[in-house]
């Protein structure tokens, strides 16, 4: 009789230690499996409630003397956050030890804007008193002590308007500031080495491309939005639109694309080589968007609204995937993402910076390799039933607080009630003489060149 034996490594098979986790070996054959598909739904379902269970966003609040004015975070420290308050002081903030390292005084009215030099060693700051100053960041995240207070500015600007914001140029030792015109500065001059206006009104943002830095893109309050070239020392385009916009973001990986957080409750993404229609509408708040910044993968941002919350949005999808809000906090006036992406911050006039996790559910600290491929695995099958009802449903759900949650309603009955009666009036027209604009050309009034 012939007997065929099972032969096996016993290197393969067998546990080194007895703490170790049993070997499981399974056969992909899907006519073993049946029940495959319905057993997946349940996983994706339970791991899309586990989801939710476990969103606490919420890390730490870094308390202030005045309200925050504006957030920048340090190219070459993770852990280095720079915040600008209302009183005139500028803190630097080790975020993982949640200290304030040290504080910046010098500006006599609210600072408006901050920028990191791109080496990480200074950080430029613009306020209401006329003046622009550059302090050196003496970033020591383990020295232990109290908190210092600068001796002082290192460079002071005098300008001979109030300015608005600033930010640095990427590569050369200068940097832009937006006020009654857009002044571009070096280090070493105490005078603008160049000046860009086109219109009459306050500019108040200013962002240079992070792929061509010589490019310049700024908002003023006459609702445009203007390209500026440093080569030629000529504006290159301008969109005017219907409402003013608060800041610009560019998208770090996709240079050529644009956000504008606008008045009108909204953020548009443009292509700057085609501005006759924005590549997406991103919607959700109900007031104002007052800042906006991009996540370092580029494939997401975070804003901050006057309406109380934060949200976090991907950069092609019309609304938000996760929104924040506490009791206590009250109007966002700057939002930034992290260095790595994992945190958000945002400043709000009730005296504090909040951080958050991007990830609502994230687990802190360092995870095993087969936490890691659970976690992976989840995310896998919320994705893919993420088309159900049920699954849908659950992913989506966010709660609001009250006066959120109603001026939500109050908003979309408003939309409703423009839409039914631009249809009513187009149906009761002559053929032709009511246009009815797409969503993404609906808030473009012109663009010149």
């Amino acid at each position: 009789m012939r007997v065929i034996a099972i032969n096996r490594s016993e290197e393969k098979f067998a546990r080194e230690r007895r703490q170790d986790l049993q070997k499981v070996h399974k056969n992909l054959d899907p006519s073993l499996h049946p029940y495959e598909k319905a057993v997946e739904y349940t996983r994706a379902l339970n791991a899309a409630k586990l989801d939710r269970v476990f969103a606490k966003p919420f890390v730490a609040a870094f308390t202030h003397d005045d309200g925050i004015t504006c957030l920048a975070r340090n190219l070459h420290h993770l852990n280095g956050l720079v915040s600008g308050c209302a009183d005139g002081n500028i803190h630097l903030w080790d975020v993982p030890a949640r200290r304030c390292l040290r504080k910046l005084v010098g500006h006599t009215g609210p600072v408006k804007g901050l920028a990191v030099t791109p080496d990480g060693d200074a950080v430029v700051s613009c306020s209401t008193d006329c003046s622009v100053r550059l302090f050196r960041l003496p970033f020591a995240p383990f020295a232990p002590g109290p908190v210092q207070d600068a001796a002082g500015a290192v460079l002071e600007f005098q300008g001979r308007h109030a300015f608005r914001g600033v930010d640095h140029h990427w590569t050369a030792s200068k940097f832009a500031t937006a006020g009654a015109q857009v002044d571009v500065w070096d280090h070493e001059r105490s005078e603008p080495v160049s000046s860009f206006a086109w219109g009459a009104d306050t500019v108040t943002a200013v962002r240079f491309n992070p792929a061509d830095s010589e490019l310049l893109a700024s908002a003023a309050s006459d609702r445009a939005v203007a390209l500026y070239d440093l080569r030629n020392a000529a504006p290159v385009r301008k969109l005017v639109m219907q409402t003013r916009t608060n800041a610009i973001a560019w998208n770090p990986m996709e240079p050529m694309n644009l956000t504008l957080a606008s008045e009108d409750c909204n953020l548009y993404t443009y292509d700057m080589r085609r501005l006759q229609s924005a590549l997406c509408v991103h919607k959700d708040f109900t007031s104002a968007v007052m800042d906006v910044d991009y996540s370092p993968t580029g494939r997401e941002f975070v804003a901050g609204s006057y309406d109380r919350s934060l949200r976090i949005f991907g950069h092609t999808g019309g609304r938000s995937r996760e929104v924040y809000h506490t009791a206590r906090m009250q109007r966002v006036f700057a939002a930034r993402f992290s260095g790595d992406g994992a945190y958000v911050f945002s400043g709000s006039d009730d005296m504090n910076v909040r951080v958050w996790k991007a990830q609502a559910s994230a687990q802190q600290g360092t995870l095993l390799p087969r936490e890691k491929h659970k976690q992976a695995y989840q995310a896998a099958l919320v994705e893919r039933f993420r088309h159900l009802p049920e699954v849908r449903r659950i992913e989506r759900h966010r709660h609001l607080p009250a006066a959120l949650y109603k001026a939500t309603k109050v908003r979309r009955a408003a939309v409703d009630a423009d839409t039914r009666k631009l249809k009513r009036r187009k149906a009761h027209s002559a053929p032709g003489s009511v246009e009815i604009k797409p969503e993404r050309q609906k808030r473009i009034v012109a663009e010149l060149e």
